[in-house]
């Protein structure tokens, strides 16, 4: 799975990592996740070694990536995740999660993607708001094929 996320300090985004490295058990041995960053590599490190994720997880300050996926910006996507995620984004800022150094866009929309052993992309989810991500059932049932 390569999952795109937005800045380094996203509540919604750290909440997202913290789950995918807790259930990452569910997913098998042949499976593999590659998190992306909209930040530059110091403030990322900063904001995501407390994870100890099992996966890599990356910045792509310049964007390269983003645009080679066709990652969406969108200021009425952050508005929906802030008014209609307003409890997961409270559950996000008591675990933690603050947005105390924004280096990056505000504006990217998280985005997904399910690629096969082939390297073709199977699923490719773009995330309708800040907060919207591929639902883990999908995930899983992905894994398991």
């Amino acid at each position: 799975m390569l999952s795109f996320f937005r800045f380094a300090s996203c509540p919604f985004c750290n909440l997202r990592v913290n789950q995918l490295v807790r259930r990452f058990h569910e997913f098998g041995n042949d499976f593999t996740i590659v998190a992306v960053f909209d930040s530059p590599l110091d403030n990322l490190i900063r904001h995501a070694e407390g994870h100890k994720a099992p996966f890599p997880i990356v910045a792509d300050a310049d964007n390269t990536y983003y645009r080679e996926y066709g990652i969406e910006h969108s200021v009425g996507g952050v508005l929906k995740g802030m008014f209609l995620r307003m409890p997961t984004l409270l559950r996000a800022m008591f675990k933690g999660y603050v947005p105390t150094t924004i280096k990056g866009s505000v504006t990217t929309m998280p985005a997904d993607f399910l690629i096969d052993r082939e390297g073709i992309i199977q699923v490719a989810y773009y995330g309708k708001d800040e907060g919207d991500h591929l639902p883990f059932d999908t995930v899983r049932s992905f894994s398991h094929r």
